[in-house]
């Protein structure tokens, strides 16, 4: 299987998230996406991240129904810190990825990257992906990538927080199953 890899915190999952999984994965020629929630992510402040057993429930339905969609819980199951070329490493025996993974980053990581663990070694057993979300323009990002040209959705997990603790309206940023586990179990309120 060919399969492209896309982390992070999903507090919560929104079609943003969704939608550059689907334009990557098509335009491309992947496979599958796999999702794989962080259980501490390490460039975050951790205070506003939910539990991770949430953010992962809240994937899994975001995610049903589209079997090239796959959430893999591997980073919650470990436990501690989620570091990417830990989490990539293990994924490709456990998936049965055939070659490289592609590995989407969003262009307001792009800064950042060179600082993650391991990084020379990530982008050896990596295609290095870079969607946009918020730039435009040429990145300053050393190591060798693809920028994909897509179609950005502005819509951020911290917006949709936001809007609920306010009791402002959230429904068609996010999927109706992930918004009703989101009300049934009073989460960001």
């Amino acid at each position: 299987m060919k399969a492209v890899v896309l982390g992070g915190t999903f507090n919560p999952v929104h079609y943003g998230h969704l939608f550059v999984a689907e334009e990557v994965r098509a335009s491309l020629g992947y496979d599958a996406a796999i999702f794989v929630p962080a259980n501490q992510p390490v460039h975050k402040d951790p205070a506003p991240v939910l539990d991770p057993v949430h953010r992962l429930a809240m994937l899994r339905l975001a995610v049903s129904g589209n079997d090239r969609f796959i959430v893999d819980a591997g980073e919650i199951k470990r436990g501690g810190p989620s570091y990417s070329i830990e989490t990539v490493a293990s994924l490709i025996p456990r998936h049965g990825i055939e070659g490289r993974p592609g590995f989407v980053i969003g262009d307001d990581l792009v800064a950042g990257f060179p600082s993650w663990k391991n990084v020379d070694e990530l982008v050896k057993i990596v295609d290095l992906i870079v969607a946009r979300r918020t730039r435009e323009g040429p990145l300053a990002l050393k190591y060798s990538h693809r920028v994909v040209t897509n179609t950005v959705l502005p819509i951020s997990s911290s917006e949709i927080r936001r809007r609920i603790q306010e009791g402002r309206a959230v429904r068609y940023l996010l999927p109706d199953a992930v918004l009703a586990y989101i009300r049934d179990n009073n989460l960001y309120g």
